[in-house]
């Protein structure tokens, strides 16, 4: 069952043995149960990529018409799994989203590295770090790296179609950071069965920084949900799936 942080506060309280409260800030320890809450939210939610913050989403616009390669990452971005861009030329008005492959910034940088600065279709673009970039200008990209993890920079763009890359024509897969907002009616963005493990965390911690005491239960009852959790995070998929090194088991 999914839970408010009022809730859970309230939940966490009574196993304190602390006073009830109707708001996240009623007294000191709901104000200090609610701020460690958040902060083992935070926690669990960056010890593993959680199928439920996949997500499909578009990159930023660079906002910089002299790296017309560039494009922004979203901030909420946790880790990009796929990218793909639109490509059109010119001339014809098909769609078609390409897939565009990553590649090592070492491997990338030796890729463009060879081209002809002074032919027409390659132009010069100036990385944020000062060093050039020979940048194919009449393609779409093909490959893609990042330098500082802020801008995506790609091999190449159209500019007969467009003066830069666009957001409007990338398609991206991959994994947010949650968000959070500190009031009572937050539900905390997880799946239902990871709440146990979520107020176990809650109530673990609780004991040691709110009661200055350890307890032993609390701790074991916290190790458990989230061993279980490590095998249980995928919802449409059946769990983790172990080689079988060519083993046939038992009939």
């Amino acid at each position: 069952m999914r839970m408010t942080l009022l809730e859970i506060v309230q939940d966490v309280l009574n196993d304190l043995d602390s006073d009830n409260v109707n708001s996240i800030s009623d007294t000191v320890e709901s104000s200090q149960v609610a701020a460690i809450v958040k902060s083992r939210y935070f926690e669990m939610m960056g010890n593993r990529n959680w199928p439920h913050l996949r997500k499909l989403f578009q990159l930023e616009h660079s906002g910089n018409i002299t790296k017309p390669n560039y494009l922004a990452i979203p901030v909420l971005l946790k880790e990009l799994e796929y990218f793909r861009y639109e490509c059109q030329s010119s001339t014809d008005n098909k769609v078609t989203l390409k897939e565009v492959k990553y590649k090592h910034p070492d491997e990338f940088l030796k890729l463009i590295s060879v081209r002809d600065s002074s032919s027409s279709n390659v132009t010069t673009v100036t990385d944020y770090g000062g060093s050039k970039l020979l940048i194919i200008n009449d393609k779409a990209p093909t490959y893609w790296t990042s330098f500082d993890d802020y801008y995506i920079v790609t091999d190449s763009y159209d500019s007969a179609v467009d003066d830069t890359l666009q957001k409007s024509k990338t398609q991206c897969l991959g994994f947010m950071h949650p968000s959070w907002t500190h009031e009572d009616s937050f539900i905390p963005d997880l799946p239902a069965e990871a709440f146990p493990a979520l107020v176990a965390e809650v109530k673990s911690s609780a004991f040691i920084n709110v009661k200055q005491m350890a307890n032993q239960k609390a701790e074991q009852k916290a190790s458990r949900q989230q061993r279980w959790l490590s095998r249980k995070a995928w919802r449409a998929q059946g769990g983790v799936r172990y080689d079988d090194y060519g083993r046939k088991g038992r009939r």
